[in-house]
């Protein structure tokens, strides 16, 4: 498998690269992205889908300079995939021809299906939820996937895109038009397609997620993973679909998706009604990350190991220069002897366990503020698999391992993704003991703990260090902690 990785996604509305590296045999992250808005397919379902010479030459000067940043990192494999535009087009075998003889640029053009597909794999794979629907909007066409247990079982392609839409419908101010034209595409779907959580991939449902945060005004900024009521934003969206130009950059609306995104929101609220959606999970990964996903995880039926998180490991590839397998094992055993005590659902172990794995990838930057780069590091490094719930309580819990507890302030600015303040004082008391015990001394059987009651007993044969370390915990209002010590 390629160290470096480069995967170009040819859409309707933009060209996009991005290149990965590889850190390990899964784990992975992003090392470049770019992105050219050439609107490939501009004037194109007009002309009976015959790309124009305009936007043909935007998309050469586009790949052409993808070459150059090709070249740049190093890249190993390059892996290039067009979508609707392309595979509608019929005079696009001389472009595709053309790429490939100047600039070495092979073009697959994959089906509607395909595309689905790579989407699905995409959210199975670095979204928290194992089962759900994804839909990408595109510019030519929409692709829904349907996965169950990490593994795509359905997927669907139909002609129903915001370029699409736009040159056939909104340049003519045929709304109604549009609305009749969106619902007999969604009735190509199965009567009995319903769902209540959609996955939105793509720009087009990027774009919307964006003003939607900005609207709420939330705390945490990281579009992936972020989810939303739907009948909590049905009067917003009503005021998008009414508004004019300059009301759009008034919401917000990037000036590259004025013409379209009313287009993409008039599909998106279509099939919500239609499948009776009530929650939209945001979704920062899709084509490109399912074409990257399949050639890594080729021989594992495209899907990670059990219990395998990518983000995870890679951080740790990267930050730290030593795996302390004895710290993870014991925090294990610590919690399980523990948590009841403390009151601590046994859900929160998964959490517990991760911040407790990556307490120390701070130290590779600086020792003395290891706990403040971790924070960040993972506040922003997380970036697969984990709610944003998730992603707060294991930042926090790292942020603040040498606490008793979390500031105050730092509870107040995250309280719409923090467990009650109960919970997480008690977390964070079993982080900091957890990391007092095994993170810098490996006792071997020096060391015993027991649990009578609401003391912990630590038995240890003889620890200087330890007693040192433990005294502040001593009086802690969790758990009474007692040192005892033989000969």
């Amino acid at each position: 498998m390629a160290k470096r990785t480069a995967i170009i996604d040819i859409g309707s509305n933009s060209v996009r690269m991005v290149v990965f590296e590889r850190t390990s045999r899964f784990a992975f992250h992003l090392l470049h992205e770019e992105k050219s808005r050439v609107r490939i397919s501009e004037n194109a379902y007009e002309n009976s889908a015959n790309l124009q010479e305009k936007p043909l030459q935007r998309a050469y000067s586009a790949l052409k300079e993808f070459s150059y940043i090709i070249k740049q990192y190093k890249v190993n494999k390059t892996l290039c995939v067009a979508t609707s535009a392309l595979r509608d087009a019929p005079n696009k075998q001389d472009f595709i021809a053309k790429i490939k003889k100047e600039l070495g640029i092979n073009i697959k053009v994959i089906d509607g299906e395909k595309e689905a597909l790579f989407g699905g794999i995409a959210v199975a794979n670095l979204l928290y939820l194992d089962s759900a629907v994804s839909v990408d909007i595109g510019g030519g066409s929409t692709e829904l996937a349907v996965y169950e247990k990490r593994a795509v079982t359905q997927t669907y392609s139909l002609k129903l895109g915001t370029v699409r839409l736009k040159e056939l419908y909104f340049d003519n101010d045929d709304i109604a038009g549009a609305k009749a034209y969106i619902k007999e595409e969604l009735s190509k779907l199965p009567s009995d397609f319903n769902y209540t959580q959609l996955v939105g991939i793509g720009g087009t449902l990027r774009a919307i997620s964006t003003m939607v945060m900005k609207k709420e005004d939330v705390y945490f900024r990281k579009l992936h993973g972020y989810a939303y009521d739907i009948d909590a934003q049905k009067s917003y969206f009503k005021s998008i679909l009414k508004a004019d130009e300059k009301k759009l950059i008034e919401l917000g609306v990037k000036k590259e998706r004025l013409d379209v995104l009313q287009a993409g929101l008039l599909i998106l609220t279509t099939l919500i009604e239609h499948i009776g959606a009530k929650e939209i999970i945001t979704s920062g990964v899709g084509v490109r990350e399912g074409v990257f996903l399949s050639d890594l995880l080729r021989s594992n039926q495209a899907r990670f190991p059990h219990n395998y998180n990518p983000s995870v490991s890679s951080l740790l590839d990267r930050f730290s220069a030593s795996k302390n397998s004895y710290l993870n094992h014991e925090a294990s055993k610590l919690f399980d002897l523990c948590h009841k005590v403390l009151k601590l659902d046994s859900h929160y172990k998964e959490s517990f366990l991760t911040a407790i794995k990556l307490s120390q990838i701070g130290k590779e930057l600086d020792y003395y503020e290891a706990h403040r780069h971790s924070y960040y590091i993972l506040l922003n490094g997380l970036n697969y698999d984990f709610s944003h719930s998730q992603i707060v309580l294991i930042s926090t819990l790292v942020r603040y391992q040498r606490k008793k507890q979390p500031h105050k302030a730092h509870m107040q600015n995250y309280k719409a993704y923090l467990p009650s303040v109960e919970t997480c004082n008690a977390l964070s008391f079993l982080m900091r003991l957890c990391i007092d015990l095994f993170s810098e001394i490996k006792h071997n059987d020096e060391l015993r703990l027991v649990l009578e009651g609401n003391e912990l007993i630590v038995e240890a044969k003889s620890s200087y260090l330890l007693k040192e370390k433990l005294k502040d915990l001593k009086k802690s209002d969790f758990i009474k902690v007692t040192v005892s010590y033989g000969t």
